[in-house]
C-alpha cells in the first residue's frame, strides 16, 4: 500500500475531511506529533516507510532525502517557501517538490500594513497605557510622512508597496533581480541597494525568500546603516535576521523597534529577551492567517501529492 507521511500542522486538524479522498486512491496515512516542524531527527525515525508526505516546514535535508530515498517519491509542501528542502538533492534522487506559489501574499501584506500603523500611530502603547491607569499622549506619525524600504519585491513585496502607496507613503524598493518597470513607475518606486534603503527608511520590511544570498542579510553591521527612529518588520523567515545581533540593537537603542512573526528558532525559546522587549511585537509564525487562503493551500497541497504519485486529482 502506499503510504503518506502527513505532518503540516495546520491540515492535522482538518484531516477527516481529507482521510475518505485519500483512502478512495489507496493512501494510507501516518501522522506523528507536530508542533510546529519535525527536525532531521524526528524525519529519519520515519525513513523508509513512506512514499510521499505533505508536510510543513520539515527539514527535509539531503541526510533525510537519501535515507528515504528510494521509496519516497514526492514532497507537496504546505504554503510556498522550500527553504527547509534540500532541492538540488531532492532533484538528485528523482523526489518530486511541490509548493503552492503566491499561497499567502494578501494576508502576509495586510500584516505588514498593521504593524506599521501600529508603529506609527502607537495604538499598542496608547492602548497598554490607558488601561494601566495613564492618561498620556504620545507622539504619533502619519504614514504620509514615512518612507517604507521594502527588500525583496516579489508577490509579497509588490502586495506591501501597493497597500503603503494607497497611505501616500515614499518607497524603496530592494532585490537580486530586475523588477518590471512598469510596475516600478505605476508606484513611483526607487529601486536602490540594500544599504541606501536602510539609511533612509522609517520602516524596513524583510519579503524575500530564505536562500544563501538572505541568510543573515540583516547583521549588526546592516542594523547600524539604520535610523535611530526605524522599525524593522520580518514576516519572510527568521535566519533572514542575525537575531542576537538584532536583540543587541534593540537594547542599545540602534533601532527604535522590530515586528517579528518569524524567528531563528521555532517555537521561540521562553527565555529569548525579545519576550521582554516593550519596542517590539511579536507574533507565532502567523501572518499567513486567512481562512480562504488556508483552505486554498490545503486542497493545492492535495492535489499536488496526487500529480506527484501519478493519481488523479480530477475534482479536488
Amino acid at each position: 500500500m502506499t503510504t503518506i507521511l502527513f505532518t503540516a500542522p495546520y491540515m492535522i486538524p482538518r484531516l477527516d475531511e481529507y482521510l475518505p479522498l485519500l483512502e478512495r486512491h489507496g493512501l494510507q496515512v501516518i501522522v506523528p506529533p507536530v508542533q510546529e516542524r519535525l527536525e532531521e531527527v524526528e524525519l529519519l525515525a520515519y525513513a523508509g516507510q513512506f512514499d510521499g508526505t505533505i508536510c510543513g516546514d520539515d527539514r527535509y535535508t539531503s541526510r533525510v532525502l537519501q535515507a528515504c530515498a528510494p521509496r519516497l517519491k514526492v514532497i507537496s509542501k504546505w504554503g510556498t517557501g522550500l527553504d527547509s528542502i534540500d532541492r538540488a538533492a531532492a532533484a538528485r534522487l528523482g523526489i518530486k517538490v511541490f509548493n503552492t506559489p503566491n499561497a499567502f501574499t494578501l494576508p502576509v501584506a495586510d500584516s505588514v500594513l498593521g504593524y506599521i500603523l501600529a508603529f506609527a500611530r502607537r495604538l499598542p502603547w496608547m492602548d497598554r497605557a490607558m488601561k494601566s491607569g495613564r492618561w498620556e499622549k504620545m507622539t504619533a506619525r502619519t504614514l504620509s510622512e514615512c518612507t517604507l524600504g521594502v527588500v525583496g519585491v516579489g508577490n509579497c513585496g509588490k502586495a506591501v508597496i501597493r497597500r503603503a502607496r494607497a497611505f501616500g507613503m515614499e518607497l524603496l524598493g530592494n532585490d537580486i533581480v530586475e523588477i518590471a518597470p512598469d510596475f516600478v513607475r505605476e508606484m513611483r518606486l526607487e529601486m536602490t541597494s540594500l544599504d541606501d534603503l536602510l539609511r533612509r527608511a522609517d520602516f524596513v520590511s524583510l519579503n524575500c525568500d530564505l536562500n544563501p544570498t538572505s541568510y543573515h542579510l540583516i547583521t549588526a553591521e546592516k542594523l547600524r546603516l539604520m535610523k535611530p527612529t526605524a522599525v524593522l518588520i520580518n514576516l519572510a523567515r527568521g535566519q533572514i535576521v542575525d537575531e542576537a545581533a538584532l536583540i543587541a540593537a534593540l537594547q542599545d537603542g540602534v533601532i527604535a523597534g522590530a515586528a517579528l512573526d518569524v524567528f531563528e528558532r521555532e517555537p521561540l525559546p521562553a527565555d529569548s529577551p525579545l519576550l521582554q522587549m516593550d519596542n517590539v511585537m511579536l507574533a507565532p509564525h502567523n501572518a499567513n492567517s486567512s481562512p480562504f487562503a488556508w483552505q486554498r493551500v490545503h486542497w493545492n497541497t492535495i492535489r499536488n501529492l496526487l500529480e506527484g504519485l501519478g493519481l488523479s486529482a480530477e475534482g479536488v
